[in-house]
């Protein structure tokens, strides 16, 4: 096999993978720091069949923040974990918000006062019963 970036499939629109060694190297590491990575669930690639690491471009992308957040800022593996989980968090909030959002500005461009059920009157009856005689 070799170190080219395989595709998921064919065409333009199709995203790429790379072999762990392809990776490494757009990453500026070494190949057994991304198994290092893998293990400790920073960075977990798609896996082949056979069980080979195809890593995508967000991937690769991940581990430069992963190596800028280690030797620039100092942050240990363990509080790097950390903000990867709390990113990922964030950015399904985020999503969900828009599609919350997306629902509810469907819903008042829909909106007919016409067709909304009649106010219930809260007003008070107080009922005498006739004198029988």
């Amino acid at each position: 096999m070799s170190d080219n970036p395989k595709q998921a499939s064919g065409g333009a629109s199709r995203a790429e993978f790379f072999m762990i060694s392809v990776a490494a190297q757009l990453a500026g590491m070494h190949a057994q720091t991304l198994r290092t990575y893998d293990r400790l669930g920073l960075v977990t690639p798609q896996r082949t069949s056979g069980g080979g690491r195809r890593y995508s471009a967000r991937d690769v992308e991940l581990l430069r923040e992963v190596q800028r957040l280690s030797q620039d800022e100092g942050v240990n593996l363990a509080g790097i974990k950390r903000i990867i989980e709390l990113t990922n968090q964030v950015e399904e909030l985020q999503q969900r918000v828009a599609e919350i959002s997306a629902e509810l500005d469907r819903l008042r461009t829909g909106y007919r006062p016409d067709l909304a059920p009649p106010q219930r009157s809260t007003a008070l009856v107080v009922w005498k019963p006739r004198n029988r005689r």
